[in-house]
C-alpha cells in the first residue's frame, strides 16, 4: 500500500527542484495548458507563478479560477495532476521573496514593471504517482508477477496541505 504522506513529500520536494509545469483553466479555452514555472514559498504550497498581463492565461483570469497543472519530474520518478483555484495575487512581499535573476529577465522595469502579474495556484488536490519501474519489477514481471498490482501501490489521491 502507497504512504500517501511520504508520495505527498516526494512530489513537493521534486517540485520545488524541478520547478515546470503545464496548468491552465478548467474550462475555458478546451482546459489548453502552458509551460509555466511554479515556485514555492515554503516547503508547500501555494504555488506561485509570474506571467504578464498580456499573457493569454493572465487575460483569461476573473477574480479565481478552477486550474489543473501537470507535472512530471526531471527524473520521470514523479508525476502529479493537480487542481485547485488559481488567481492573480500580486502580493508585493511574496514577489520581493520570489524575485530572481531568471524572473527578472523578463521583466524590462524589474519588480515595478507594469506588465508583472503573480499567479497564486491554491492546489487543493492531486493524484500522484511514483516511477514503479526498477530492476526489482521487471524480474517480477518477468517471473509472472501481474504489473498492476504493483502499480496500484505507486499511485494515490493525496489532499494537498
Amino acid at each position: 500500500m502507497v504512504d500517501r504522506e511520504e508520495l505527498q513529500e516526494k512530489f513537493w520536494k521534486a517540485l520545488k527542484s524541478d520547478m515546470t509545469v503545464m496548468l491552465g483553466l478548467l474550462g475555458v479555452d478546451e482546459s489548453h495548458t502552458r509551460p509555466m514555472t511554479a515556485q514555492l514559498d515554503g516547503d508547500h504550497g501555494p504555488i506561485w507563478f509570474f506571467t504578464s498581463t498580456e499573457s493569454d492565461l493572465a487575460r483569461q483570469i476573473s477574480g479565481s479560477h478552477r486550474a489543473v497543472a501537470t507535472f512530471a519530474s526531471k527524473g520521470h520518478d514523479v508525476f502529479a495532476s493537480i487542481h485547485g483555484d488559481l488567481a492573480v495575487d500580486n502580493d508585493r512581499k511574496v514577489i520581493d521573496r520570489l524575485w530572481n535573476r531568471f524572473v527578472a529577465a523578463w521583466y524590462e522595469d524589474g519588480k515595478d514593471d507594469p506588465k508583472l502579474v503573480l499567479l497564486r495556484l491554491d492546489a487543493q488536490h492531486a493524484e500522484i504517482w511514483q516511477d514503479g519501474s526498477s530492476l526489482w519489477a521487471g524480474l517480477k514481471l518477468l517471473l509472472g508477477s501481474d504489473p498492476k498490482q504493483d502499480y496500484k501501490d505507486n499511485v494515490a489521491e493525496v489532499a494537498l496541505k
